[in-house]
């Protein structure tokens, strides 16, 4: 074995170490804590050097932790949709910028859903239910769209401002949906000069907010279900395998120690045959 190879090897189980994750673990949540530092004039006029210092430091070793990966295992780095959204996430933490652009050195943060197994499983998880998720959209847009239409033929010529335009509708509709002020704001102005209007709201809170909002919530958290069951199979499949290998070892060394009992018996027989001649 090449020393390369084995400088990987010795590599791979120090990055991949749970001591290791750990630290890197504590490492992002430092972070954290000094990105929000950054924001307190007080505090940057206090120990500005110091905590710029610390944020200089810690890139440092996130960027040292994605070099070595890369170095470990190559092309299989890229395999790895975890490994590269930490590469990109620590490259636009590199990529120098002023004024806005510096805030997405806060993206840095975002590692730690890759670091730690149940964020990744609750992504895992999003990123499975977004063509369900996709379809829930369009079910809602065509809602939206449909009640828009009629909410602005009713109620734009007592209430333009609210709707009067398609927009403007929409967008009515859409404070209605998060019962944000939607009784006051909305429904009862209406009311007054349109008393069935209710009839309108309560049919499209119904539908949109009880109905297709619980939607998103059940696709995610089946999705969830779906990841927990593949889980638990993949595991009872690893766990049977491992039994089934045991089984086979165990059936092995039990014919061994078969063979050679047979040979002993072979060998005491033919003892018991020689001392009997040798008594004759």
């Amino acid at each position: 074995m090449s020393e390369t190879n084995t400088l990987r090897q010795r590599l791979e189980r120090f990055i991949e170490a749970r001591l290791t994750q750990r630290i890197i673990i504590a490492i992002i949540l430092l972070n954290a804590v000094t990105l929000g530092l950054e924001t307190s004039e007080t505090v940057m006029a206090w120990m500005g050097p110091v905590i710029i210092a610390a944020d200089v430091m810690i890139l440092s070793i996130f960027t040292t932790e994605v070099l070595i990966k890369l170095f470990v295992y190559r092309v299989g780095f890229w395999r790895n949709p975890w490994n590269v959204f930490d590469f990109f996430v620590v490259a636009i933490a590199l990529i120098p910028a002023t004024g806005p652009f510096q805030v997405l050195r806060v993206l840095r943060l975002l590692r730690l859903v890759s670091m730690v197994p149940k964020l990744r499983f609750i992504v895992e998880a999003l990123l499975r239910a977004i063509p369900g998720i996709v379809s829930i959209i369009g079910l809602l847009v065509l809602i939206f769209y449909v009640f828009s239409i009629i909410a602005t033929s009713l109620f734009r010529e007592t209430h333009p401002e609210m709707f009067g335009t398609l927009g403007a509708t929409m967008y009515s509709l859409f404070q209605v949906m998060t019962l944000e002020g939607w009784s006051e704001d909305v429904a009862r102005p209406i009311m007054e000069d349109h008393p069935w209007a209710w009839a309108f709201f309560v049919p499209f809170i119904l539908i949109a907010t009880f109905t297709v909002l619980n939607l998103f919530i059940a696709i995610i958290v089946d999705a969830m279900q779906r990841m927990h069951d593949h889980a638990m199979e993949v595991e009872q499949q690893m766990i049977h395998e491992s039994v089934h290998e045991e089984n086979q070892t165990l059936h092995a060394e039990i014919h061994e120690l078969q063979q050679e009992t047979l040979k002993l018996q072979e060998r005491l027989t033919r003892m018991q045959t020689l001392l009997e001649q040798r008594t004759r």
